[in-house]
């Protein structure tokens, strides 16, 4: 059984001939006509009652490409199938064509019912891992709601503890550091957004802090390392200048722990520039204030 099949049609946008034009109705008649003859060969399939012509037909559709017709057949075989030969095959057909007509919520849902019921089957390694594939397709973005993700990450996970020697446990292990990724992502979105509302209804700075410090222990080795102890010095710095005098002194040292922090986990690091600027105004402040 084929996975996926793309035709491409090359058509000559530029061909001007007079025989080109001769032909142009006869071509478009007979492409009518064509269509005409499809339409109704699908539509008496539709009407069939013989079960066995109707799932010949779902795989001739599913192998031709036009998956929204195999779906249409194969929803209605799958439940006749149960507990027969067929049963297997058709599930996981219909599965796949759920997922070359893009509808991976769907496709998902019947690897699923796939693997569950056939845990030996002959198709349970690919149905398992395009269930999780098919969720990490319909992940949404960083700044929605991540449940999809963290499903997606469940599925990889199971598939490699199930196939771990399977050449498809590789690419399960990076999409899973792909999602894990955009988690990273998200919670760097909340830390900046924190930093932003400031002292709006509330300190947002220290919530800005707690985000970044908890984002760093998830993922220790998110590329978003060096932004998250980033936001941790601005929020320093940014919740020191609006304290009052009698706390600046402590928040203000605050500062230049942070700076150090970085300092020394990121030597090179791209806000090096903008840290050092924190790290003068906070020493020169600490100097001035009262002990």
């Amino acid at each position: 059984m084929r996975w996926d099949k793309t035709k491409k049609v090359s058509v000559n946008l530029h061909a001007k001939t007079d025989f080109y034009k001769m032909r142009v109705k006869p071509v478009y008649f007979l492409l009518i006509v064509v269509l005409l003859a499809s339409c109704g060969e699908y539509n008496k399939i539709l009407k069939s009652t013989d079960k066995d012509v109707k799932y010949s037909y779902a795989k001739k559709y599913f192998e031709e490409g036009k998956y929204s017709r195999s779906i249409t057949l194969l929803e209605e075989l799958v439940p006749f199938f149960k507990g027969t030969a067929r049963a297997e095959e058709s599930l996981y057909l219909l599965g796949q064509s759920y997922y070359n007509s893009k509808d991976y919520l769907s496709a998902t849902e019947m690897f699923t019912t796939y693997y569950n019921t056939y845990p030996k089957g002959e198709y349970a390694e690919p149905a398992l891992f395009y269930a999780a594939y098919g969720l990490y397709l319909d992940s949404p973005d960083p700044k929605l709601d991540q449940t999809k993700t963290y499903k997606a990450m469940a599925e990889f996970q199971r598939y490699m503890e199930e196939y771990p020697q399977n050449e498809r446990s590789e690419q399960a292990k990076n999409y899973m550091f792909e999602l894990q990724e955009k988690l990273a992502q998200k919670e760097l979105l909340a830390a900046q957004l924190y930093l932003n509302l400031g002292n709006y209804m509330g300190n947002n700075y220290e919530s800005a802090v707690i985000t970044a410090r908890e984002a760093i222990k998830s993922y220790p080795f998110s590329k978003y390392n060096e932004d998250y102890q980033m936001i941790i010095l601005r929020a320093r710095y940014e919740y020191a200048e609006r304290s009052t005098l009698e706390t600046q002194p402590e928040r203000y040292r605050m500062v230049l722990d942070e700076y150090f922090n970085y300092k020394n986990t990121f030597p090179n690091g791209k806000y090096m520039t903008e840290a050092d600027r924190y790290y003068k105004r906070a020493q020169s402040k600490v100097d001035a204030l009262p002990s």
